[in-house]
């Protein structure tokens, strides 16, 4: 049997239990990253509080955590995710995704245990101890995105194959629910328990509530770390990577049970193999850093590297936003205690997430396969341009003053509904899509690296640029910036950028094999060269093969030796 067959089975394979069962077991790292990226926000009020208390000239406010600590805490987290992108992204290929994937949850769970520990209770040692927990996590959560997104795709079929690496990633949108929940519960819990203490008067147990709500998050993750352990290696790896066929076989037929090997006819077979011409190099002889890479897959690396980092600067500034959001809602920070303000923080983000985050995962799970994901990320990006832009005009002159008109908070949930159906998902598909099996995982990890990169911009910058200009106006421990108007409209902006760079670097993927899709770049580059050597042979006399009957050589006539089949 042509090693070609597994995958063109699987690329035909009916939908299955299995395929159900790994998309929550790859769901699960996103699920915690979701969860420790917004359960952080109530976690420093709490910290705030804890650490630093108000002082005799803070006219009866509040503790506040300065911000250079939150955005020390919070950037530490994105750099390690950085580090764990390329980290796991590398060993994926050269190790094996399910030889690695089990060792990133892993760390994932202990680092989330580890930052509700932070060691001690005096403040500079739990926050030191509380980043240091967090740069793991970091490194956990940025392992996680590589190796789902291609364990997923190489797991699925090709004509929904989107729909379940979306899934995978809308539970993100839960991980963001339960992140709301937990912190709710447990803020409610020990604002009972400790009788309903004044607004300023903050208990002691306030040090364990945000101890609590971290380490959370990493129940849900522990639960599947049996299963993950359990799941075999991924039949495209095996087969192409590790060239053993008979192990993809047999790996794959212990879980896809409905898997038919004899329905799929030589023909089907042939039109799946990349067509390369029989002079071009082998795809095992260029690396990542050659010009053949440059040439065949640069374009597409640069598009979704390009893309997902202009992404994530708005995407993650529209979660720091939130503060600008609810505030005219609750009553201000003097007037309640420690739990109180904590609970309300996650209760309107219970809301949003409601609203208009899981809405928007659901419908790109219902559309990705049908609308595809060039034109979502395209309508998405400009979608939220509009929103962000709607957002900006009339800020300084009409909403900061009508901040209570519900339409402000539906252009808000609007943005990241617009994110969510477009490029927030597919910046996670597309990396996982289009390049060779050898190195599917490795550009992935790049993509997302430089998403992250991109979410560091966005949470660091614009947590200081947005400040008001006028510096009675700035918040406390912050120096004046350009406004919120201004911080707005560059956001919109980048969001239109971001449009750009998908119409002119990104292609479609829908509905092709994962080969199809790694090997058309191939042979557009490499048309000029085919062109080249047709005419050198016909100076000799020689008649070259096409790559067709090159194909049903191989397949029909040809001894089958995996290394003969390249990708």
């Amino acid at each position: 049997m042509a090693p070609i067959r597994v995958l063109t089975a699987l690329d035909h394979a009916r939908t299955q239990y299995y395929h159900f069962k790994a998309i929550i077991i790859a769901g699960m790292g996103l699920f915690t990253d979701s969860y420790d990226l917004f359960c952080i926000v109530p976690v420093m009020k709490i910290i705030g509080r804890v650490y630093y208390p108000p002082s005799a000239g803070d006219d009866g406010r509040p503790g506040v955590t300065p911000p250079v600590v939150v955005s020390a805490i919070v950037s530490i987290a994105l750099l390690g995710a950085v580090f764990g992108n390329l980290l796991f992204g590398v060993l994926g290929d050269r190790v094996g995704r399910g030889r690695v994937y089990g060792s990133c949850l892993l760390l994932l769970v202990c680092s989330s245990v580890g930052s509700g520990f932070s060691i001690c209770r005096t403040r500079g040692c739990a926050l030191t101890s509380l980043c240091l927990f967090r740069f793991l996590l970091g490194v956990g959560v940025g392992g996680d995105y590589p190796l789902s997104a291609t364990i997923m795709s190489e797991f699925a079929n090709k004509r929904t194959r989107g729909a379940f690496i979306a899934a995978v990633f809308s539970m993100q949108g839960f991980g963001i629910l339960a992140s709301s929940g937990v912190t709710m519960v447990v803020a409610a819990a020990f604002d009972r328990f400790t009788g309903h203490p004044a607004p300023l008067d903050t208990p002691e147990a306030a040090d364990i509530a945000w101890r609590v709500i971290l380490m959370a998050g990493a129940v849900p993750a522990g639960l599947t770390f049996y299963w993950r352990m359990a799941m075999p290696e991924t039949a495209r790896f095996t087969a192409l990577v590790q060239h053993d066929v008979l192990k993809a076989t047999n790996d794959i037929g212990r879980v896809l049970t409905d898997l038919d090997l004899n329905g799929i006819d030589d023909d089907e077979d042939a039109a799946a193999i990349p067509r390369t011409p029989p002079w071009a190099p082998p795809a095992s002889q260029y690396g990542l850093f050659s010009l053949a890479f440059l040439r065949r897959h640069g374009r597409d690396l640069l598009g979704c590297a390009s893309a997902w980092f202009l992404l994530d600067i708005p995407y993650y500034s529209s979660t720091l936003f939130q503060s600008q959001i609810y505030r005219p809602w609750f009553p201000p920070a003097s007037q309640q205690n420690v739990f109180q303000e904590a609970y309300d923080v996650a209760r309107f983000q219970a809301i949003i997430a409601v609203a208009s985050t899981i809405p928007g995962y659901f419908a790109a799970v219902l559309l990705i396969d049908r609308a595809g994901r060039r034109r979502l990320q395209m309508a998405g990006f400009f979608l939220m341009a509009a929103f962000l832009f709607a957002l900006a005009g009339p800020y300084d002159h009409y909403w900061r003053g009508n901040a209570k008109n519900a339409w402000y908070i539906v252009l808000y949930a609007l943005t990241f509904f617009s994110a969510n159906l477009g490029p927030n998902t597919t910046t996670f598909i597309l990396p996982a899509e289009l390049f060779p099996a050898r190195l599917r995982s490795t550009c992935h990890g790049i993509s997302a690296a430089a998403g992250k990169a991109g979410a560091l911009v966005g949470t660091v910058g614009f947590l200081w640029a947005s400040q008001a200009r006028d510096k009675g106006e700035v918040q406390a421990g912050y120096e004046p910036g350009i406004g919120m108007m201004n911080a707005l409209i560059i956001l919109g902006a980048i969001c239109l950028i971001g449009l750009a760079v998908t119409y002119l670097f990104t292609p479609e993927t829908m509905g092709r094999s994962l080969e199809e899709n790694e090997g058309e770049r191939g042979d557009q580059d490499l048309q000029d060269a085919d062109g080249g050597m047709t005419m050198r042979l016909q100076e000799l006399n020689l008649t070259p093969k096409s790559p067709a009957s090159l194909v049903s050589s191989h397949v029909s006539t040809s001894p089958i030796h995996p290394h003969r089949f390249s990708v």
